[in-house]
């Protein structure tokens, strides 16, 4: 009886410290390509209700430079889509098309041209399972069809 008492305290004890480490951050992974025709290749990312992280990464499918045919990936609520891609138009594209200190912006990448890739990682405490968020593109006028909606969930 006591070695059964004792195997179970050694598993409770055993349990305590793997448990931790299976409640560690989810980062879940996410790809998007932009090209020269300004068009994502999706238009919904679908994030899992038990990621705690989020990786995007974008790549840039064209062959133009950051200059000509930038691309960002920009995540905020869908209500401030239009604000956010007006804003970042002044803010130039040393600062991403993204005006500094905007906290309308959930999470960015930096603008890239052809043939690059960039990532982002944010948290997904900022999101609300069911909430309505849009990404896009906020470089001068891609906006209008670099856009899409991101689901979390």
């Amino acid at each position: 009886m006591k070695m059964l008492v004792q195997t179970a305290a050694a598993l409770v004890l055993l349990a305590a410290c793997i448990l931790p480490a299976q409640a560690a951050d989810k980062v879940c992974k996410l790809a998007i390509e932009g090209n020269d025709m300004m068009k994502y290749d999706q238009q919904e990312l679908k994030v899992a209700g038990d990621c705690t992280q989020v990786e995007l990464t974008l790549k840039h499918a064209g062959k133009l430079p950051a200059q000509a045919m930038g691309h960002n990936w920009t995540l905020v609520q869908t209500a401030d889509l239009a604000a956010v891609a007006n804003a970042g138009m002044s803010a130039g594209l040393d600062k991403d098309y993204i005006e500094p200190g905007d906290k309308r912006v959930i999470a960015h990448t930096k603008v890239i041209g052809g043939g690059q890739s960039t990532s982002v990682t944010f948290a997904t405490a900022a999101l609300k399972k069911g909430g309505d968020y849009s990404f896009l593109c906020t470089f001068p006028g891609h906006s209008a069809l670099m856009k899409g909606k991101l689901i979390f969930g």
